[in-house]
C-alpha cells in the first residue's frame, strides 16, 4: 500500500502541492491541494470589458439580473452561457443551452462545445445589429468566435472565456452567495434559483425549515386561491427534510407543508395580517399589513 501511495505521489506535478486528506465512513478519500493562482485569459478580459460597456448602455429596467451594483460592489461575471445580442430596442442577453464553468472546460468535448457555438451563431444571425455594435465596442473577435469551428482544447478555452459564455452579469450574492443571506447560482439549482428573478415580490421563496436549514418553496395554488399550503422544492442534503423530498420525487408526488407551518407562514409573511397563525384565507385589505414600519399594498394568498 505504501508503495502504491509513493507511486501516486511521484506522478503528481510539481505545481500541485498536497494539503491534506479528508475521509468518511463509506470509505472515501479526497485529496486537498493548493489551488493554483488563476490568471485571467485575454479572452475573458476582452469579454468582461465589452460586457461592462454594454451594461453601461442599458437602462436599469433592461438589465438581465439587476439591480445595478452600487458603492463598493461590482458586477461579477458568471460563466453561465451569456448570449449577448443587439436588437432595435437595445442590448439583450439570452442564456445558452449550457454554460461552461471555467474548470469544466477540461472535461468539455470540442464537438459538443462546437454545437453550442453553432446555436449561438444562429441566434446572433437573427440580430444583424449585433456584430457591428460589438465592433464599435472593440470586440472584433466576435466574428471569428462565432464562425470558427471548435475542434480542440484551444478552441474550447477561447469559447469558455468568450462574451458568448462567460459574461452573465450577477451581483456577488446572486453569483456565489449562501443562505441565509443570499442564494447564489453556484450553490443552488437554477430551476429554483431562477424564480428569484420572476417571483412576486411579496412571496418569500427561501424559508427556514424546522431543523434550522433553509429550503425553497412555492405556492400550491394560484395567486388569490386562498390556499396557504406550500410545496417544498429544494433543501440542502444535511436537512432532515431531504429524505422526505427524495421519497416524494421517487413516488412522483409533492412534499407539501400545511398552511400553519413555519415555512408557509414565512413564505406568505408579506401577504397576511400580523399575528395570523394560518397562511390560508382571503386577501388582506390594503394598508392592513405593516412590516418594519413600511406600509404594504393589497396582499393575496398563495
Amino acid at each position: 500500500m505504501a508503495r502504491i501511495a509513493s507511486a501516486i505521489r511521484s506522478r503528481i506535478p510539481d505545481t500541485i502541492r498536497l494539503a491534506g486528506t479528508h475521509a468518511g465512513n463509506h470509505p472515501w478519500k479526497i485529496q486537498l491541494v493548493e489551488h493554483p493562482r488563476r490568471k485571467e485569459s485575454p479572452f475573458f478580459r476582452a469579454a468582461k470589458t465589452t460586457t461592462k460597456k454594454i451594461l453601461d448602455e442599458m437602462s436599469d429596467d433592461d438589465l438581465p439580473y439587476g439591480p445595478r451594483p452600487t458603492g463598493s460592489e461590482n458586477w461579477e461575471m458568471h460563466h453561465g452561457g451569456s448570449l449577448w445580442v443587439k436588437g432595435r430596442d437595445g442590448w439583450r442577453m439570452y442564456r445558452a443551452k449550457a454554460g461552461i464553468e471555467w474548470s469544466m472546460q477540461f472535461c468539455a468535448d470540442p464537438e459538443k462545445v462546437d454545437r453550442l457555438r453553432r446555436l449561438a451563431a444562429e441566434l446572433v444571425d437573427a440580430f444583424p445589429l449585433t456584430l457591428p455594435a460589438l465592433d464599435a465596442l472593440g470586440y472584433e473577435e466576435a466574428r471569428d468566435l462565432l464562425r470558427t469551428p471548435i475542434t480542440d482544447a484551444d478552441g474550447v478555452e477561447a469559447w469558455t472565456d468568450s462574451l458568448f459564455n462567460s459574461c452573465v452579469p450577477l451581483s456577488r450574492g446572486d453569483h456565489q452567495g449562501i443562505l441565509p443571506k443570499t442564494p447564489g447560482e453556484h450553490h443552488y439549482p437554477w430551476p429554483v434559483k431562477g424564480a428569484d428573478y420572476f417571483r412576486y415580490s411579496d412571496f418569500t421563496l427561501w424559508v427556514t425549515l424546522p431543523d434550522g436549514t433553509h429550503g425553497a418553496v412555492a405556492p400550491v395554488g394560484r395567486r388569490g386561491s386562498g390556499d396557504g399550503r406550500v410545496r417544498l422544492l429544494h433543501v440542502p442534503e444535511n436537512s432532515k427534510a431531504a429524505t422526505t423530498l427524495a421519497e416524494a420525487a421517487e413516488l412522483r408526488e409533492m412534499a407539501v407543508l400545511p398552511p400553519d407551518s413555519r415555512a408557509a407562514l414565512e413564505a406568505f409573511q408579506l401577504q397576511i395580517a400580523d399575528g395570523q397563525r394560518d397562511a390560508s384565507g382571503p386577501l388582506v385589505a390594503e394598508g392592513t399589513r405593516h412590516n418594519g414600519g413600511r406600509r404594504h399594498g393589497r396582499r393575496r394568498q398563495a
